[in-house]
């Protein structure tokens, strides 16, 4: 502003002294608190006005603070008075001719990819066009004279800014097109937003660019880039896969191509007749990152199975194939697992299994051999987290009839449990709860259907007391089919009844007078809403207000004293955190006194919530025997008893082997299971008991800190529920690769990316980047909740095709070629329609890489650096990126779509506006019978495949009855990415709340660190530091302070010393 402000009194002449100027039309209403800019100081002259403020001439001498002294302060202008001030300030706009659109497509097919390359053209950038400029760009804006600040001005104001500039009539519009490329004047905003305007000026001589955002200064760009290069660099070198293991690959395809030949062909000969099956039309393909030219090291081999002459396809809901080629590996020894329950059905195969795992397999198999129901994978499409299901059932079911449910009853049952089990009731009996996503048909049926539910889970209550208060409330009258409730709905209903039961029978009160009225707000709020007459007319917001009062409920701290427990898994040190936190916000303090009435309340409450049984009532001798201690050494003894019990059940799943080491843990589970000891602490009488000292241990801290917690270790650790005794290990069991059944489109994905990477040198690098980052920080794994390598080499290449500027990569899909109309149909299904979906793209691979090398495919220089720079702010945030040229990805509308012109589409256009889940139906069929037909031989000898009827009129072989499964397959759309063939499939359908928070978190947290790069004052963070490796360190230095917390001063003198045990830690970490 003092900059703006000097540059106006040096570019305009001195007016005449005899007038003045009118004050600023209320500015201290319009933004109140801002300073008045001040024209005119001493020994300097106010400049001249611009248009439209001329000054009045002094009518007499001006006395000193007429105004303010005779004058009564006005009142503060309310939103609507404000309004119409601003509008008041407004100039009339004058008529301007519009921008003719330019060209974007037209005579894009006119001539052939090269041609159009080749002849100097530049490929067009496809993004979204903003609406022409309307405004008088040559009027100066009021705001900025007035107050050095536009208020509108990020919002499109349409009027000049620039004060240090004289307006020139006829001025060029084109300084606008900075804000223009967000929104248009006097009109809505454009639905699809620009990316990045290559037009945008930028001006140097300023920190922020016009709205706000900050602007990197070219050396903080230059350090931040070069720290890119060199950590891309340095992965390229060490992740990048080497050609002994794309050999060792190579053969092993070659090996289990082989063995998938000769049981295919024999099936073929021996079931269906088919005595000439030539074996080599049989192929194992290899698509994905090997093929792609994108694989980092340890990467899996992905393999498709091709068998055009089956007279049933592999790809077939009831083709035998599949599970004829398992019993083929594990015959041969392999570890081999079908997976059904997937999108596609594919087998999992590794080169050396342990025997454990093979005889697992192999056990699994013959079950299912059997007809037994073995399968026991993962459900990867299963939600981990808590959402409302929305089930699409088949089209017909019927309800079962409304005669009640004797088995919902709560029982001893926790209320999410019964909640859990209700639901899955729900769920067998064929019904369906009411949410967004069932509301459009959601029959009357239904509705009584879910209200006789709800009355009969309410019914079912353990709980006599709080089943008769809820059953007065009229919104629990579930009688009345009028009144349309859920059972999710009922469920908040019972949980919030239940915490005003609490309070009710709090035995101590808030922290002070406020808190105390503000839970009385909130119970009053409550009980309102238990009456509100907007229950049964729109049952999802009454759902949404029940759920708001319960939460404000949750955050009363007497309530939270009284809820206050130790969950299952939850190691002590967790439990003794939360509760001093709460002790701390219910005004109490851990030093017992006799006035601290507080703190034995909540030392009670601390034991009471304690989850082992036995624990707790270990805990409670330990309080009895010593009255009046503090909270901090009650936690403690409970830490030593916890870490006794974990320990004891690692000896017992045999996690110690080694004879001394199961010694010595023995040892010291008896140290932490006797009484502690009273250590002479001066000036501490109250916290000074510590775990008891024993001879024999001494010097074995480190090796205690080498064995790590306990608790960590998987028998303490709550189950995973992705995992199970089949998986595979990720490492020592040499090849490993997945066969699909269904992998002709991912051919042609893999055929595009392998173009794309053709396309420019940069291409690879970047990509391999990114997987390796996303590797590190744990952000990768599909079937946990976040994105698939795949999904993340989209996003890359949709910031290469659509988002730099210019272009790096031009967009194949957009440059395919028209089909040639003398293909035959199997180079139709190859180049044209695959499937039935459009697999057209400039796919000739000499010609990309030909014109790569002579650049000209791009007129794009920046280093891979900057390219990375701009890859990780622009999915940052979605606001304007600091290079003043567009603003960055919106999670939350936004689609990725590669074929798409611009690059984006919005979830609307899409429909994928909510999560769903379907029931399909997987055939998993039976091995047929052993029993053959002869075989059918054609004229030439060659066996073929026959009609039905021939077939039957010599022989009919057996076939097996299908086994008929469901799977259910949940559709999410938190983060939307466009496969760019099948363009009703998100790959990013995987990722859950929890998995597109981590994402957005790590991409924020790369900017971050990419954008303090080189600075002093901020702490540098690693930007690829492994997650694992960090959290490994992390829970070593939390264990040793464990064990110094409850040893005292023996655990450094005794045990060991602080530098061994510091020592340990470290080595330790590297080791794992």
């Amino acid at each position: 502003l003092e900059g703006r402000l000097r540059g106006l009194i040096l570019n305009h002449p001195s007016p005449d002294p005899s007038v003045q100027y009118p004050p600023p039309p209320a500015h201290e209403n319009l933004f109140p608190g801002a300073p008045v800019p001040q024209f005119a100081s001493q020994g300097s002259n106010p400049p001249n006005p611009p248009p439209g403020l001329e000054p009045v001439a002094a009518p007499g001498p001006a006395l000193p603070n007429a105004d303010s002294t005779n004058k009564k302060p006005r009142k503060r202008m309310n939103q609507a008075e404000r309004r119409q001030a601003s509008s008041q300030l407004s100039i009339p706009i004058g008529p301007r001719a519009q921008v003719p659109p330019t060209p974007q497509s037209a005579g894009l097919y006119s001539k052939s990819p090269g041609q159009q390359l080749q002849s100097g053209t530049q490929y067009e950038h496809h993004g979204p066009r903003s609406a022409p400029f309307r405004g008088n760009r040559d009027t100066p804006c009021k705001f900025m004279v007035l107050y050095g600040r536009c208020r509108n001005q990020d919002q499109g104001c349409p009027f000049n800014h620039d004060v240090n500039r004289a307006a020139a009539p006829g001025a060029s519009a084109q300084s606008h097109s900075r804000n223009q490329s967000f929104h248009s004047y006097n009109g809505p905003p454009s639905s699809r937003r620009t990316l990045f305007d290559p037009s945008s000026p930028r001006n140097p001589g300023h920190s922020y660019n016009n709205s706000g955002q900050y602007q990197m200064q070219p050396e903080d760009v230059k350090t931040q880039t070069d720290l890119l290069e060199g950590l891309c660099h340095s992965i390229i070198a060490n992740a990048e896969i080497t050609i002994a293991d794309i050999a060792e690959k190579e053969n092993f395809r070659i090996m289990i191509e082989s063995v998938a030949r000769d049981a295919i062909c024999r099936y073929e000969r021996e079931q269906n007749g088919v005595l000439g099956f030539p074996p080599e039309s049989v192929q194992l393909r290899c698509f994905g990152s090997l093929s792609s030219g994108f694989a980092t090291k340890d990467a899996d081999m992905d393999l498709g199975l091709l068998s055009p002459l089956s007279r049933v396809q592999p790809d077939s809901p009831n083709s035998p194939i599949p599970r004829l080629v398992e019993k083929a590996f594990l015959d041969l020894g392999l570890g081999a697992r079908l997976l059904t329950r997937t999108r596609v059905p594919i087998i999992k195969i590794c080169e050396k299994p342990p025997s454990s795992l093979l005889a697992a397999l192999l056990e699994e198999r013959a079950k299912w051999d059997r007809g037994l129901d073995g399968n026991t994978e993962k459900v990867h499409e299963a939600d981990v987290a808590v959402e409302a299901d929305e089930t699409v059932h088949e089209a017909g079911s019927r309800l079962p009839a409304r005669t009640g449910f004797p088995s919902l009853r709560q029982g001893k049952m926790s209320l999410q449990s019964y909640y859990s089990f209700a639901k899955a009731l729900l769920k067998r009996l064929g019904g369906r709860d009411l949410t967004a996503g069932t509301l459009g048909n959601f029959t009357e049926a239904d509705y009584c259907f879910i209200n006789d539910f709800s009355r009969e889970f309410v019914d079912g209550l353990a709980d006599s007391e709080l089943r008769d208060r809820l059953q007065r409330y009229p919104s629990l009258r579930l009688q009345d089919y009028q009144n349309h409730r859920t059972l999710y709905g009922v469920h908040a209903q019972i949980e919030g009844e239940k915490l005003v039961m609490v309070w009710e029978s709090r035995a101590i009160g808030e922290k002070d007078e406020y808190l105390e009225r503000q839970a009385r707000r909130h119970l009053t709020a409550w009980q309102e809403l238990q009456y509100s007459p907007e229950y049964g007319r729109d049952s999802l917001r009454y759902n949404r207000e029940l759920v708001n009062a319960v939460e404000h409920l949750k955050t009363i701290p007497t309530i939270q004293l009284s809820q206050h427990s130790q969950t299952q898994h939850e190691s002590a040190v967790s439990y003794h955190h939360r509760t001093s936190r709460l002790l701390a916000d219910l005004g109490g303090f851990d030093t017992p006194s006799p006035k601290n009435q507080l703190l034995p309340s909540v030392v009670r409450q601390y034991i009471q919530g304690i989850y082992l049984p036995e624990i707790r009532k270990q805990m409670q001798e330990f309080a009895e025997s010593r009255p009046g201690v503090s909270l901090r050494t009650v936690a403690r003894n409970h830490k030593a008893l916890q870490l006794a019990h974990d320990y004891e059940k690692c000896l017992q799943k045999g996690l110690y082997p080694d004879e001394a080491v199961h010694a010595l843990i023995g040892s010291y589970v008896k140290v932490l299971r006797a009484p502690m000891t009273l250590a002479q602490v001066p000036g501490r009488n109250f916290d000074n008991f510590v775990v008891s000292y024993s001879d024999e241990l001494a010097g074995k801290g480190p090796e205690l800190l080498r064995l790590g917690n306990p608790s960590k270790m998987a028998p303490n650790q709550p189950r995973d529920p992705y995992r199970d005794k089949l998986e595979f290990p990720k490492s020592g069991v040499g090849v490993q690769c997945d066969i699909n059944f269904s992998a002709h489109l991912g051919l042609q994905n893999t055929l595009l990316l392998r173009c794309y990477s053709h396309c420019d040198p940069r291409v690879r690098p970047l990509v391999l980047f990114v997987k390796h980052w996303a590797k590190v920080r744990g952000i990768n794994t599909p079937y946990r909740g976040s994105l698939s390598s795949y999904g993340y080499v989209l996003m890359m290449l949709h910031y290469l095709v659509n988002v730099a500027q210019p272009f790096v990569c031009p967009n194949l899909q957009l440059l395919a070629p028209p089909p040639d109309p003398n293909l035959s149909p199997q180079q139709i299904e190859e180049t044209v329609t695959c499937k039935g979906r459009n697999v057209r793209f400039w796919r000739d691979e000499q010609a990309i890489k030909g014109l790569a090398q002579a650049n000209a495919l791009t007129q794009n220089r920046q280093t891979v650096g900057e390219l990375l720079r701009g890859f990780f702010e622009y999915y940052a945030h979605f606001t304007a990126v600091s290079s003043g040229q567009g603003q960055g990805f919106d999670w939350g509308r936004d689609v990725i779509s590669l074929r798409t012109p611009g690059g984006l589409l919005s979830k609307q256009e899409k429909g994928w506006t909510g999560a769903k889940t379907v029931i399909e139906e997987v055939i998993s069929p039976r091995e047929p019978p052993s029993s053959a037909a002869e075989p059918v031989q054609d004229d030439a000898g060659v066996g073929q495949q026959e009609p039905a009827t021939t077939a039957a009129a010599v022989s009919t072989p057996t076939t097996a009855q299908p086994a008929r499964e469901t799977k259910e397959v949940r559709y999410r759309y938190l983060f939307a990415i466009e496969d760019p063939f099948e363009l009703d499939h998100n790959v990013a359908r995987t990722v859950t709340h929890n998995g597109i928070v981590s994402i957005r978190d790590e991409f924020r947290r790369a900017w971050r660190i990419i954008k303090n790069a080189g600075k002093s004052s901020v702490p540098q963070e690693d930007l690829l530091e492994d997650l694992a490796l960090a959290g490994g360190v992390r829970d070593k230095e939390e264990f040793q302070k464990l064990l110094a917390e409850l040893h005292g001063s023996t655990w450094n003198t005794v045990y060991c010393s602080p530098a061994d045990a510091q020592n340990e830690v470290k080595t330790g970490s590297g080791a794992e």
